[in-house]
């Protein structure tokens, strides 16, 4: 992964910051893994279905709600104010670890351990009260609204720009970092640090998104490559997950996403035109060789990931709109051609 900057290096510089964040990464989901051999999972209830939980207290105390949800609150609640306190100021992009990047870091890193300590403890997550769809859902709006915010860089099909007016990219790129900051840190707290391949392969996902946003204002923070990584590697993710379910969807989920790498993320790289040829090609032959086997009854697998994300670019845009419109922000849906 090749990070460039142009500002001068610095002692504790941003990509000092991320490697010793992605090191850390490694070593908390390695703690992770090691302390879940003392978690007894024993009298938890049997799995009900697509939409049961199975990690959570068949009988919950007031403790385990308590500390997951004030925790989760605190945890929020703070990475917003450093958020704000950031825009407030909007210092400039730099090399630079700024003053909020490390409150981010430092906030982050100690509710990484809290969540660890309550786990322990306590063990349940937010997954006790609210439902395993929204904490997928709201992860599936962060990678659609990365996509909207992404179309004056990359575009969306092929490199091939929607003309969505300025007015609504320049809205969700001014306040995704409260979304996306939500859907992380709510996500993180819907589950306990558990040590199945599942939760490791998802904590550790959730520990690099955590430390995206808490770099802002640094120059990685918006590294084409960096950023790529972080929204490919639900690919990764989602088919791991799918594999250990065990429920024979892995393909759905790794050509699904993939698809959308090779339809758009990729476009943001800036590499030879054969390069993405290449890509392409890979990926082709990839499901020749997978779906020769499954048959083409299942051939809806590849399209149905990247019909969600594509139909909810649109429906965000829609819905920014409308926003703008409601807050006397009339602006148009689609940026005027110029004459």
């Amino acid at each position: 992964m090749k990070l460039n900057g142009s500002d001068k290096e610095q002692k504790f510089n941003d990509r000092t910051a991320l490697w010793m964040g992605v090191a850390f990464s490694l070593v908390f989901t390695a703690i992770i893994w090691w302390t879940g051999s003392f978690l007894d999972t024993s009298s938890f209830l049997p799995d009900q279905g697509a939409s049961w939980y199975f990690w959570k207290l068949p009988d919950p105390t007031f403790w385990s709600r308590f500390t997951a949800w004030g925790l989760y609150l605190a945890h929020q609640i703070s990475f917003w104010v450093v958020i704000y306190l950031a825009q407030r100021e909007k210092p400039r992009f730099s090399n630079r670890v700024n003053k909020y990047a490390l409150w981010a870091l430092g906030i982050n890193a100690f509710f990484i351990l809290a969540h660890l300590v309550q786990s322990q403890l306590w063990y349940d997550g937010l997954a006790q009260d609210v439902s395993i769809w929204s904490s997928q859902v709201s992860v599936i709006i962060m990678l659609v609204l990365i996509l909207l915010m992404e179309i004056p860089r990359r575009g969306l099909f092929w490199g091939k720009k929607i003309p969505f007016s300025k007015a609504i990219t320049g809205f969700v790129r001014r306040y995704h970092g409260f979304y996306i900051a939500w859907a992380v840190v709510y996500t993180f707290w819907y589950h306990p640090m558990e040590n199945t391949s599942g939760h490791l392969i998802g904590f550790f996902y959730m520990f690099l998104l955590i430390l995206q946003g808490s770099l802002l204002y640094t120059r990685v923070h918006i590294n084409p490559w960096w950023t790529t990584f972080l929204e490919a590697f639900v690919t990764l993710h989602g088919t791991l997950v799918a594999v250990y379910q065990g429920n024979g969807l892995w393909p759905m989920f790794f050509f699904g996403f993939l698809g959308v790498f090779v339809i758009t993320q990729q476009h943001g790289l800036k590499v030879p035109k054969w390069v993405h040829w290449l890509i392409l090609g890979g990926y082709g032959a990839g499901v020749i060789v997978v779906y020769s086997q499954r048959g083409a009854g299942k051939l809806y697998e590849l399209v149905s990931i990247p019909l969600i994300e594509y139909a909810g670019v649109l429906v965000a845009a829609l819905l920014t709109w409308l926003i703008l419109w409601a807050i006397g922000q009339k602006a148009p849906l689609f940026q005027p051609k110029k004459d």
